[in-house]
């Protein structure tokens, strides 16, 4: 019966390790932002935020700005 308590423990670690550290990571890769400012927001807030935010502002300017800086 421990065997199946580890097992599951195990799992959702590896599930929450996806969700809070490279989902967010590689979204921010994809649109030009920064993976680390990303994966902070992701743990500071949370996942579903980080992702959804990445999702709504979309690829970063060429120069390395994010959309969100413009004037």
């Amino acid at each position: 019966m421990d065997g199946f308590f580890l097992i599951g423990y195990l799992l959702a670690l590896a599930i929450a390790i996806w969700l809070y550290f490279v989902v967010p990571a590689q979204m921010a890769q994809a649109r030009n932002r920064s993976r680390l400012i990303w994966v902070l927001i992701s743990l500071v807030g949370s996942p579903l935020l980080a992702i959804l935010l990445l999702y709504a502002l979309g690829e970063a300017r060429e120069n390395g700005l994010d959309q969100s800086l413009k004037y």
